[in-house]
């Protein structure tokens, strides 16, 4: 059974998933990719250990301070690509940013290939199904710019600002897909 509860915070509503005492969603209010895996599971809300440890991660993170985010137990569905993908996301720190293609060269390192696709990358970023403690607000295009973000780019700038990163220094695109 998987277990929801529902948060707000200043970027507005927030919906979680646990199961099995780990969480498995995170997802802002009219996000792409809404419940992602979830979609066909059976939910019941209901308060859990994990749902409120998560809450007061929240607050302390919306609060500015720096929750370690290895604290919450995470659980998230994906191929085992995405899930490479979401291990490296967890690894940038707060205030930090990468791109698609640092990421993609990661991998493929990892993997001793010649290259990886950036594009399959920003694939996997954007189903991240667990945001801000996976933190794929983090990421932007090689040139600086705010490229796609599931829970839309005014919410991805309010994130970047609460860690300290003005948008100001990035480059806020004025067509495309990431608006």
């Amino acid at each position: 059974m998987i277990y929801t509860a529902h948060c707000n915070s200043p970027i507005g509503p927030l919906f979680l998933a646990e199961e099995d005492g780990a969480l498995t969603g995170l997802w802002m209010d009219g996000q792409k990719y809404f419940l992602g895996a979830l979609a066909r599971e059976p939910m019941e809300e209901r308060s859990t250990p994990v749902l409120l440890q998560t809450v007061q991660w929240l607050e302390r993170y919306f609060a500015g301070q720096r929750p370690p985010a290895d604290s919450i137990p995470l659980a998230p569905r994906g191929s085992p690509f995405r899930q490479e993908v979401w291990s490296i996301l967890r690894d940038i720190p707060y205030g930090r940013l990468t791109t698609y293609g640092a990421i993609a060269r990661t991998l493929a390192a990892r993997h001793n290939r010649p290259s990886m696709s950036a594009q399959a990358v920003g694939g996997a970023v954007g189903h991240n199904p667990i945001s801000i403690l996976i933190p794929c607000h983090r990421v932007v295009g090689s040139d600086g710019s705010l490229t796609g973000y599931a829970g839309g780019l005014e919410k991805k700038i309010q994130l970047l600002a609460l860690e300290g990163i003005p948008a100001d220094t990035l480059r806020i695109p004025r067509k495309g897909t990431a608006l």
